[in-house]
């Protein structure tokens, strides 16, 4: 099987739907001209014209609510952010038109539309460019919200966002645009709302998505020369969450750690051991860990950022405490 780039399976599965349906088209900062801020969209205007790969300028909230509008009348469109801390100045367009103007009309509007772009830290970007979204996006109901951790995951839940008729929030990361992995020639799609073992383990299950799961990744070939059996599961869906994995995975393991790139107050972690407490009392045999940043703006200072992120080594400690070792 071939392998690419995280950013080409982007373009792959925004190119193909997009051959397959005239009512695509992709619109944000420097999409066309400039092939995407990571390439993530080279070429597209090549093939596509400016009809439908088109530029806008430095104003989130005019094409944010341009891409509701035109989903509104039929349209199915990719709308680009250069970053999703850039999403705060459409948020009121998100939250209060695409997520509710189904249920608003009666079932009138579909809002057929994916907001994609990346999110989280991605090094030495500041405080104002280093925040994870996922917890507020999925606060609301009426959005979808989806974070890849690879380029095959990528791909296939990317044709499906676009095939969706809600709105979905596709969340990616500066820093796995270059990440290589196999992806097929052959169509494909990931259903969403499903997660995905992408390790097998007996003693402890460990609850992650995004870049961020590559730390457990890590973590687990480390404890792996102890003995110490992890199984690693990748929600890859925010919202809906696969609670069914995770719960049969804690019943045959027992203990449960969640690691997550964001801050520790009212985030997707906590959502996840309130339901695992719920609903798996019995079979935990330890207090569930999750694994958070520090409660603070991201750092500037790469000696601060390291100690700001979560990392493998955390994801070792908190595997040994839920195992009494």
């Amino acid at each position: 099987m071939r392998t690419i780039q995280f950013r080409e399976a982007i373009v792959e599965a925004m190119s193909e739907e997009m051959r397959a349906d005239e009512t695509i088209y992709l619109m944000g900062e420097e999409v066309a001209e400039y092939n995407g801020a990571y390439k993530a969209s080279k070429g597209m205007l090549d093939e596509f014209g400016e009809k439908r790969v088109i530029d806008t300028p430095i104003s989130e909230l005019g094409f944010t609510g341009i891409g509701i509008g035109s989903a509104m009348n039929g349209n199915r469109p990719i709308i680009e952010f250069m970053t999703f801390n850039f999403s705060l100045v459409g948020i009121d367009q998100i939250i209060n038109n695409a997520a509710k103007m189904r249920q608003m009309s009666g079932g009138q509007f579909n809002i057929p539309i994916v907001f994609r772009g990346p999110t989280g830290s991605a090094g030495q970007l500041g405080a104002t460019h280093s925040q994870a979204f996922e917890s507020w996006f999925a606060n609301t109901p009426g959005l979808k919200v989806v974070i890849p951790s690879n380029p095959y995951d990528a791909k296939g839940l990317l044709k499906s966002a676009i095939r969706d008729n809600d709105p979905v929030i596709f969340m990616e990361s500066e820093q796995m645009y270059g990440d290589k992995g196999e992806v097929p020639e052959e169509e494909y799609t990931i259903p969403l709302g499903v997660a995905d073992i992408k390790r097998e383990g007996t003693d402890v299950t460990i609850v992650s998505f995004g870049k961020i799961i590559k730390e457990a990744y890590k973590a687990a070939e480390e404890l792996e020369k102890e003995n110490i059996s992890c199984e690693i599961i990748d929600i890859r869906t925010v919202r809906p969450l696969d609670y069914e994995a995770i719960l049969k995975s804690v019943k045959k393991t027992n203990r449960l750690v969640i690691l997550e790139e964001a801050w520790p107050f009212g985030n997707v972690a906590t959502d996840i051991a309130y339901k695992i407490q719920n609903e798996a009392f019995d079979y935990l045999d330890a207090p569930i860990v999750k694994l958070n940043t520090a409660d603070t703006p991201a750092p500037y200072s790469p000696v601060l950022l390291q100690e700001w992120l979560p990392n493998s080594k955390d994801v070792i400690k908190a595997v040994k405490k839920v195992l009494y070792i």
